[in-house]
């Protein structure tokens, strides 16, 4: 417990006198220090959780949750509680068009699945989403890359081959594009194109067999759960899920984001360490107030807490000062980035590299914790140096040259 001569002491120990000026510079700078490191590790972490759920949302949005293919038998189709399953294909081609040529993969769907999927059904899809015999669904960016338009004619290029009376060649099929769609991430966008599954096992010569099923789950992010599910229900077929297909994305992610709080935890360090010089200077400025302190009686362990109390004071006012900071800055992040684009007239999270139109910020309730108790523990642990300094402080030796 804390007496109410410790609280009066420390409280004291915490104003700020003219005579101690240097001494109130150093703690000014402790505050502002470990303020700004808690700050910047909240925005950066907020960053880069809101870049990475963007990120998940764009690639489940436009990617199955998981598929199974078949190896050599076809699929008992089956539509779970848990899941909705479609029907489908694929294969890669080239476009051919006066502006050049593109090699794109071709995803067959039935007309109805398609008409469900939620690349159809966003607000950037355009033109029809029937899609029958020929007609075929092509990306934003492909559109851009070779001129095309909705009612545009392509020819695509098979590599299985028709059988001549020269030889083998090439099979090339034309279709009418009638519509476009993008799912805002320009890797798709530029190399995936859908046609009718009909069509496309036709123009494959592919047979019902080489069917395999997407499934898209109620939960996306319970992944891991819905997947031993698969493997259970297809035990002689291969299962594979959005995650796996982007495994070293997310994992290079995960390691960016632990080394950037590791080393954005530098500057609480750095900056706490002041906390030592404070307390230092403030226990040699205190010498003869401590050996008063002693002399009519006060505890050892009460000087101790005395001196910890101040530096904890600091260090914790500075932590909740920066999470307000922090969390404030997330939040109108955002707006803060076009305020300084249209200010200093500069590009700032250029929507080309980061496939995102605005900078993403996702504040993160465990990340907050995890932050605070770092910086308070940081504090607590340099305060107890100088704590114990004073603590030992020979009140008769103190006086003696007072």
């Amino acid at each position: 417990m804390i007496s109410t001569l410790e609280k009066e002491i420390t409280f004291r120990f915490l104003k700020a006198r003219k005579k101690d000026g240097f001494l109130n510079v150093i703690s000014i700078f402790s505050f502002i220090g470990i303020s700004l490191g808690v700050a910047v590790l909240i925005i950066v972490m907020s960053v880069m959780n809101g870049f990475r759920t963007e990120l998940i949302d764009k690639i489940v949005g436009f990617n199955a949750h998981a598929v199974v293919k078949p190896y050599d038998k076809q699929l008992v189709f089956l539509d779970k509680d848990f899941a909705k399953g479609v029907l489908s294909n694929d294969g890669e081609a080239v476009i051919f068009h006066k502006n050049g040529t593109k090699g794109v993969l071709l995803k067959g769907y039935l007309e109805k699945d398609f008409k469900d999927l939620k690349i159809s059904n966003n607000d950037s899809f355009f033109g029809s989403k029937n899609l029958n015999e020929n007609t075929i669904s092509i990306g934003r960016d492909l559109s851009n890359i070779l001129g095309f338009d909705i009612g545009d004619e392509v020819s695509i290029t098979s590599p299985s081959g028709v059988q001549t009376l020269v030889g083998s060649l090439p099979k090339q099929k034309l279709f009418l594009i009638t519509s476009i769609f993008e799912s805002g991430l320009s890797e798709y966008d530029e190399n995936i194109a859908y046609i009718n599954l009909k069509t496309l096992e036709d123009f494959f010569d592919k047979n019902k067999n080489d069917r395999f099923t997407e499934y898209y789950f109620k939960d996306p992010k319970n992944i891991e759960n819905h997947k031993q599910k698969l493997i259970k229900l297809y035990p002689d077929a291969f299962v594979y899920t959005w995650a796996d297909m982007n495994s070293s994305l997310f994992s290079a992610l995960k390691v960016e984001r632990n080394v950037m709080f590791i080393i954005l935890s530098l500057i609480i360090i750095v900056a706490a360490f002041n906390i030592i010089s404070g307390l230092t200077i403030l226990v040699k400025n205190k010498t003869r107030d401590i050996a008063i302190l002693k002399s009519i009686g006060v505890l050892n362990k009460s000087i101790i807490k005395i001196f910890f109390l101040v530096g904890v004071s600091i260090g914790t006012s500075a932590t909740i000062f920066g999470i307000f900071l922090g969390v404030t800055f997330s939040i109108y992040v955002e707006n803060i980035r076009q305020f300084l684009s249209s200010t200093f007239n500069v590009s700032l999270f250029p929507e080309e590299i980061y496939f995102l139109s605005k900078m993403p910020s996702e504040i993160n309730i465990n990340s907050i914790v995890i932050i605070t108790i770092c910086s308070i523990l940081i504090t607590i642990v340099v305060s107890i140096f100088p704590a114990l300094k004073a603590a030992n402080m020979d009140p008769i030796k103190s006086l003696k040259y007072e």
